[in-house]
């Protein structure tokens, strides 16, 4: 059955949400300067930091979304109140700089996921389900295009390409297991494959925050257009799945590229 116009108009929104515009364009548009400046401001081994720090966060983010998510609210999402919350833990960030991201960034990656939830379910998504809590995890590797990604393919089928065996793999492990090992090679490489793609955006952000002049009032900032980033990331992606679940991943993926296309 083919997509009504209706649904084509909540793709053709979905895609809009998914492919523009990345993070660091509106970190860049809310500064009112581009983050190239804090790049070069940042100490010589702020990689490390941001790579150790994003592992910490996805390690800890699987585990709040294998264990507390499927008891989520059942009303509206509450995006505002994810907001907020981010900011005041992005302020924290902002004052100490680079030396508290390895507690900031678990944090502010447990509430984003919360709010990736939120926003699952009033999709239609069942929070029960085991793959529907990796796919809110996943949402996290979905803000930024890798290197390795095909510049031919729109950016949010790349991604979802390149992660679908290590989330199906994690899946069947975990539907085996019942628990969390973080040592099990299956678990080892849904981690590094999430935190690989969610530190291209973590690193932006983090170059944004190294500013001295924006301080705590500026690490909020940067911290709320990164929770809103990843919750339009989030939204585009649940829309659609639920039209994939009603059509099928092959006519929802042709319209989305006939709408690309298109542009």
């Amino acid at each position: 059955m083919s997509l009504s116009p209706a649904e084509v108009a909540e793709l053709r929104h979905a895609r809009d949400l998914l492919e523009n515009p990345g993070l660091a364009a509106r970190i860049s548009d809310a500064l009112g300067s581009p983050i190239e400046r804090g790049f070069e401001m940042l100490p010589k081994r702020w990689n490390a930091a941001v790579t150790g720090a994003t592992h910490k966060a996805i390690a800890t983010a699987l585990d709040v979304a294998l264990r507390t998510l499927d008891h989520e609210r059942t009303d509206a999402p509450a995006n505002r109140w994810h907001k907020l919350a981010v900011g005041t833990t992005g302020a924290a960030g902002g004052a100490f700089g680079l030396a508290a991201l390895a507690i900031e960034l678990p944090v502010s990656t447990t509430i984003m996921l919360r709010s990736i939830a939120d926003i699952a379910r009033s999709e239609g998504e069942d929070l029960r389900d085991l793959d529907t809590r990796l796919q809110c995890l996943q949402v996290l590797a979905l803000g930024g295009r890798a290197a390795g990604d095909d510049a031919a393919e729109t950016a949010y089928f790349a991604a979802r390409a390149a992660m679908a065996k290590a989330v199906s793999e994690a899946a069947r492990y975990l539907a085996q297991q019942g628990a969390v090992l973080h040592g099990a090679p299956a678990i080892v490489r849904l981690i590094t494959q999430i935190a690989s793609r969610f530190s291209i955006t973590v690193s932006q952000k983090v170059a944004a925050q190294a500013v001295p002049v924006l301080g705590a009032v500026g690490g909020a900032l940067v911290n709320t257009v990164f929770i809103d980033h990843f919750q339009d990331i989030a939204r585009g992606h649940f829309v659609v799945r639920r039209l994939e679940r009603r059509h099928g991943a092959e006519e929802v993926r042709h319209v989305y590229n006939e709408i690309a296309g298109r542009r």
